[in-house]
Order: C-alpha cells, then structure tokens, then sequence
C-alpha cells in the first residue's frame, strides 16, 4: 500500500515539475549573418569643366553596386548619367550645345562605424567618363578620383546616404582649331550624391 502511494506520489511531482523544466530549455539564439551586398540610387551633380563655356553643372543619377568583406573593406561598381542644366538662360547664359555626361567606376573602399546608426567611408575609383553633345576629341576618356561618403541608418536593410567626389579626366578643348583637336586636357569635376541604400 505503501509502495503503491509512494509511485502515485512521485508520478504527480514529475507531472508537476515537467512543464518546468521545458520552460527552462531555451533554443539557442539564431545568429543572423549580416548582409553583403548594397544597392544605391539617387540623385546626383557634377560641375562640368570639361566643357569650356559652360556656366552650369549638369544634374542626373547614380546607381551602384556594393560586394561587402566583413565589417571594413568593399567594392562598388558605380554608374552615372548627366544631362539636365543645374541653371536655366539663354545665349550666353546657357551651356553651349546640348551637354551630357556618363561614366562607369569601379571603385574600392573602406567604412568605419562612428556611432550607432552612423557610419562614414572613404573610396578610391577607376574608369570611363564620357562627354557627349560637345563634339570633342576624343570623347571618352579614362578617369579616376577619389570620394567620401556619410551613411544613416534607418533600420537593418535601409539607409539615406551622401556621397562627394572629384573625379579628374582628360578632353580636348571644345571647337578647337584643327592643329589641337586631338589634344586633351587634365580636367576636374566635383560630384555630390544623395540616395537611398538597400542591403541584401
């Protein structure tokens, strides 16, 4: 009788202790890997030195591309389109001929964290830039400078970025004589972007 209450009794205890002891098991924390890819695009300026003459930068868009290695070091592949007149006139107050300008970067960098939502960057870049509208010779050319950027955090995905640069390249002078119309010329463009970044 005595055995009998003693192995009701302990089955009750485990049956009242079972609930807690799988409360206490928790699974361990899924560790979420950090994104290693960034998109950007938004709106970009860059003065227009290259076009002599010409009274006003041009304004248009940038898009990239950037493949993450740890917290630190990036490579982003940039692509740019110029072609609306940050000042309106005519005559002379107007740039003459009809002004554009793309390019194509690829450009390395590095991105320090400066406070929680806060990060800034430096970057080198390499590449084409080309000047269409102006008759130049020739009108591509190799280019390459270098830029800084401020990135805002708004949540794990998102972020607002701004970026400035200055990018050197080299044309010909607009309606040249003949004896110099293959003759380039050291030029050198401030940029300034501000977008929208996606991390995926």
């Amino acid at each position: 009788m005595k055995r009998t209450s003693l192995l009701a009794i302990s089955a009750a205890l485990a049956a009242a202790l079972l609930p807690l002891a799988a409360a206490g098991q928790t699974a361990p924390p899924t560790r979420v890997s950090a994104p290693k890819y960034e998109a950007f695009g938004g709106f970009a300026y860059t003065s227009l030195n290259q076009v002599n003459q010409s009274r006003y930068g041009l304004m248009g868009f940038r898009g990239a591309i950037t493949r993450d290695w740890g917290k630190y070091f990036g490579l982003t592949g940039m692509g740019d389109y110029y072609k609306w007149p940050a000042g309106s006139g005519t005559g002379i107050n107007a740039n003459p001929g009809n002004p554009s300008v793309y390019s194509f970067m690829v450009a390395p960098g590095v991105n320090l964290k400066l406070a929680d939502k806060w990060s800034a960057g430096v970057y080198g870049e390499l590449g084409i830039e080309h000047t269409g509208g102006e008759q130049m010779i020739p009108n591509i050319s190799f280019a390459g400078g270098f830029g800084a950027q401020v990135t805002y955090d708004l949540n794990r995905r998102w972020a607002i970025r701004t970026m400035g640069e200055r990018v050197l390249a080299s044309f010909s002078l607009r309606n040249n004589s003949n004896q110099l119309s293959n003759s380039t010329h050291m030029t050198s463009n401030t940029r300034g972007f501000i977008g929208l970044v996606y991390r995926f």
